[in-house]
């Protein structure tokens, strides 16, 4: 069998080979982008370096990056969807014709795509069969041209002209992710897993997803969108490419599903164990063992993150939360009635301690906080019975076999018993809908078919509105970003650096911070702190932040290795995702316009990407606005530049 491990490291040699700096995974936990709730592809850590920032690796950098997309949370439970996962990626910041990097230059289309096909098909690497890949281009539209070049590269390969198809900017167009930024046409990749030696002719597999599996993505960033939607050519093309590891290990051994890999094949053999079912027992098992298997798995890996998110109502938090409910309910449908999520959490870490040690690291936390969510969530499932006991006592419904048979739904109580009350339970308690339905035949004896589809239909309604207005609120919640409001967006991300250091003068050096959130019109600033900030303490930090920015200190920066980071003082996380050096900005050191000023004035200290104002004296007036709980032990702050 073809192993992650296998995967992770011929990917990471091939690139190597190709002149590329090998860096860490970046953690599941964004810093400073509005945009999205996790590192959803690996290129959302390095956007700074796309836009033109030189990052200390060169030109040309690959990794395997841990993300989460949490987008397709309803759709899990079929044989290819999963909401943690791993991306091989690889970039170039500039091709050969733009400035150098530090090392090797940068590359362009031509490159990509050779090193995409031969990692693919030669026996050396990955040794796919050539006759079962076909590849997909942009076709053209008024913004940009018709991708000719791609084509010609890979006809140039061997890859015939019928197995090349031109799809739509809705298929073949990457970004931006915000209102503007870096973006351009990509190539896809496109590998037969149906019956048969070849393809089927004809087959699309953007529509076919039963027999094709989309295996690699080569974007080529070679376009900026303004504001006003229209583009312009970058004077730096960038390569940002993906190879999504769960996918490719299916190609390599054949298997009819994700869940048959070694990253997720442990926890579905845990599940039987718990459960007393085979994963093939009939496809409802089955949904419901890949359903668990996947929730867990991501659950764990966002807790074990260096930037752990615990169970919360909020952002991130309240992923973790429905993950893991998601989860217990499903393990209710297989018959598991005890708390079983820390079994499964367990065999996750041991799968991932190896290639993300935090995993292992962070162990305790991540035990610790299932355990608390899962009893949590079982005292909620309880009242959303008894709501739902409540209510049928009152239609008279538990007295229903004693009264002759009719469709209540339509002749008893139709307006108290509706789709739309079973999903406020759901929605309120938890209380899963078929639940519901098999409380009520336990009073009232079988329902209709047709019973049972109204009552369904009705609930699936309500959540269809509910999702819509959800990712409506998350769209207007998460739009912008640091691309988009680059000016003020950038006073804000140095004004957190001010906070964090206050909030440590004030409250102790136990604080850290947990994560942070930038728009154009606030920061939000997560950090480690086991109780609510008095008003004085609040007036303390506002009172630091104010005085630092009136000094106008100059905000510098100096590449170090991490050693001499933790040597230097430096604070943030230790975590090894720039590469062999990091930056270290300093707020302090010396005053902007004036005479320096001894090294003890120092006002921060701090690992960070960037970017950042030249002088504070340009932040203005600094207020919190809110400070509030997030999850035990992690406090979080809003303030606002006046």
């Amino acid at each position: 069998m073809f192993t992650s491990k296998q995967l992770r490291q011929k990917y990471l040699d091939f690139f190597k080979s190709k002149g590329h700096t090998i860096i860490p995974s970046a953690s599941l936990i964004p810093e400073n982008d509005p945009t999205v709730l996790f590192t959803t592809a690996g290129m959302h850590p390095l956007v700074p370096y796309l836009l033109g920032e030189k990052h200390s690796g060169g030109a040309r950098l690959a990794n395997v990056q841990k993300c989460v997309r949490t987008g397709d949370i309803d759709e899990v439970g079929d044989k290819h969807h999963d909401t943690f996962f791993e991306m091989l990626g690889n970039w170039s910041f500039g091709d050969s014709s733009s400035p150098d990097g530090i090392g090797e230059k940068g590359y362009f289309k031509k490159e990509a795509i050779a090193w995409s096909w031969e990692f693919l098909t030669s026996p050396e690497w990955l040794g796919l069969n050539p006759n079962k890949l076909i590849v997909s281009v942009f076709e053209g539209d008024i913004d940009a041209l018709r991708d000719e070049e791609s084509a010609a590269i890979w006809r140039s390969l061997g890859v015939a002209k019928e197995n090349i198809i031109y799809l739509p900017k809705s298929d073949n167009w990457w970004g931006p992710a915000g209102q503007s930024g870096p973006c351009g046409p990509d190539t896809e990749m496109f590998y037969w897993k149906g019956d048969g030696e070849n393809p089927l002719p004809g087959s699309n597999p953007k529509i076919d997803e039963n027999n094709w599996l989309e295996i690699w993505n080569d974007v080529f960033m070679e376009y900026y969108k303004k504001v006003d939607g229209t583009f312009k050519p970058l004077a730096q093309k960038n390569v940002d490419t993906g190879m999504g590891l769960e996918r490719a290990l299916v190609a390599l051994n054949g298997f009819v599903d994700v869940f048959q890999i070694d990253t997720f094949w442990p926890l579905i053999q845990k599940i039987q164990e718990l459960s007393g079912h085979e994963y093939i027992e009939d496809i409802e098992i089955t949904k419901a063992m890949r359903v668990v298997a996947d929730h867990i798995r991501a659950a764990v890996m966002i807790l074990g993150d260096d930037r752990g998110i615990a169970p919360s109502n909020l952002d991130q938090g309240y992923i973790v939360r429905r993950l893991l409910r998601r989860a217990i309910r499903y393990g209710r449908q297989l018959g598991i009635n005890e708390n079983f999520c820390g079994h499964v959490a367990k065999e996750v870490i041991k799968i991932f301690s190896d290639v993300y040690p935090e995993t292992a690291r962070n162990r305790d936390f991540i035990l610790n906080e299932i355990t608390k969510e899962e009893n949590k969530f079982r005292n909620t499932l309880e009242k959303g019975l008894k709501i739902l006991r409540t209510k049928m006592r009152t239609v008279g419904m538990d007295k229903l076999d004693q009264l002759p048979r009719q469709n209540f739904l339509e002749g008893y109580a139709p307006a108290t018993l509706t789709g739309k009350f079973f999903f406020d339970i759901y929605q309120t308690y938890g209380f899963p809908f078929e639940d519901s339905l098999e409380e009520i035949e336990k009073n009232s004896g079988s329902l209709l078919i047709s019973e049972k589809e109204k009552l369904k239909n009705q609930f699936n309604e309500e959540m269809k509105k509910h999702q819509e207005m959800s990712r409506a609120g998350a769209e207007q919640k998460f739009k912008g970003g640091l691309a988009d409001n680059s000016e003020i967006s950038t006073e804000y991300h140095t004004a957190t650096h001010l906070l964090h250091a206050a909030l440590r003068q004030v409250l102790g050096v136990h604080v850290e911070q947990r994560g942070s959130n930038i728009t154009a019109e606030r920061l939000r600033f997560d950090f480690s702190h086991p109780s609510k900030m008095t008003d004085e303490q609040k007036q303390m930090v506002e009172n630091l932040v104010n005085a630092a920015i009136q000094k106008d200190y100059q905000v510098s920066f100096k590449e170090m290795t991490l050693l001499e980071a933790k040597e230097a003082g430096a604070i943030g996380l230790f975590e090894e995702r720039y590469g062999e050096k990091v930056k270290v900005y300093t707020i302090g050191d010396s005053a902007g316009k004036s005479a320096a000023i001894p090294a003890s004035a120092t006002f921060s200290k701090e690992i960070c990407g960037g970017p950042h104002v030249d002088n504070t004296g340009a932040l203005g007036h600094f207020k919190i606005i809110k400070e509030e709980a997030v999850s035990s032990g992690v406090r979080r702050i809003k303030a606002i530049l006046e």
